[in-house]
């Protein structure tokens, strides 16, 4: 169960990030952080990552409804030991639910991350790469053999 609190904490921090965003720069607006390298720039995405499927809303949040339902029905057979997949797992879920919130709320999602070489993002954008990133991790390093035969 403590893992779980790591949705959780993604759900807050990234609602908490995008509500400051909201509150003190209009859309557009871009404070250089290290000018060139690094902005927050407050974006409202209509979209996913690289604005594909623009003002998709319904389809996003079946999409993130149907993991969510994936996860709780799935999470409680996961071993307590596997640390690495239930923590990805909890990244991923939390940056999903952060980002529909948003799109419940307005049919986008508030970014402002910018790094001007890629496209603008959130603290939801990060906790699901992040949480890929970990899964595969652990599939990777820490499952071989599962599927080799003895």
């Amino acid at each position: 169960m403590p893992i779980l609190l790591l949705s959780i904490l993604v759900i807050i921090v990234d609602q908490l990030t995008k509500y400051y965003i909201q509150t003190h720069l209009e859309p557009g607006m871009s404070i250089p952080v290290i000018p060139k390298i690094f902005h927050i720039t407050y974006v409202l995405n209509p979209g996913a990552a690289f604005g594909i499927l623009e003002h998709k809303t319904a389809f996003f949040v079946l999409i993130a409804t149907l993991m969510v339902g994936a996860v709780l029905y799935f999470y409680p057979r996961i071993p307590r030991e596997d640390i690495l997949l239930r923590a990805g797992i909890c990244l991923m879920t939390g940056g999903a639910v952060g980002n529909v919130i948003d799109r419940l709320k307005t049919s986008y999602v508030v970014d402002f991350f910018d790094f001007r070489i890629w496209p603008v993002f959130n603290v939801a954008d990060i906790a699901i790469v992040t949480g890929v990133i970990v899964i595969i991790i652990d599939i990777i390093f820490f499952k071989k053999g599962l599927n080799e035969s003895e």
